[in-house]
């Protein structure tokens, strides 16, 4: 008698998936949270609305002297400020996105360590599909000699005849 065989059931031979944001939080030293906290601040509407207000007041007090001419007419003060902060800003904003781009990185190489584990799991479920599928033509088979000699054993039955009823 042919015994059924199935596969080993599937054991997961890796650690559990990590989220990756926690990870690169959890790494990230004060200056780094620092220069992404400006990133995300001078990124915003927020920040470009209140700038934008600012720099329309600078430029009407100067040009009104309301109070007085402490920036006249071409504002090189305010455009040294501006500079300024454009100066310092750059390489801030260019901190955070290296950083991105390093949280990028690692958040691929965590999908691909996951697509990895999901073929292994999808390779084992068709491999106990097809031992199922095995299994099931073996007992079928089986069930069918079973049928075809118990009806070579069993006496046929035969329809009943119709000798009692009248053809019109």
């Amino acid at each position: 008698m042919m015994k059924l065989h199935f596969p080993e059931p599937f054991r997961h031979k890796h650690p559990p998936i990590q989220d990756t944001n926690k990870l690169f939080e959890a790494q990230l030293t004060r200056g780094q949270r620092i220069a992404d906290w400006v990133a995300k601040t001078m990124g915003s509407w927020s920040f470009i609305i209140t700038q934008s207000i600012i720099l329309s007041a600078w430029a009407a007090l100067n040009v009104t002297a309301w109070i007085r001419h402490w920036d006249p007419y071409p504002f090189i003060l305010m455009n040294l400020v501006l500079s300024v902060q454009a100066a310092y800003a750059a390489p801030i904003i260019m901190m955070s996105q290296n950083r991105q781009v390093e949280r990028d990185r690692l958040d691929a190489h965590n999908d691909y360590l996951v697509n990895k584990k999901a073929e292994e799991e999808v390779r084992a479920i068709l491999e106990h599909s097809s031992a199922q599928n095995d299994a099931l033509l073996t007992i079928y088979e089986k069930l069918l000699k079973i049928d075809t000699d118990l009806a070579g054993v069993l006496p046929q039955k035969t329809p009943p005849s119709n000798q009692g009823e009248r053809k019109a």
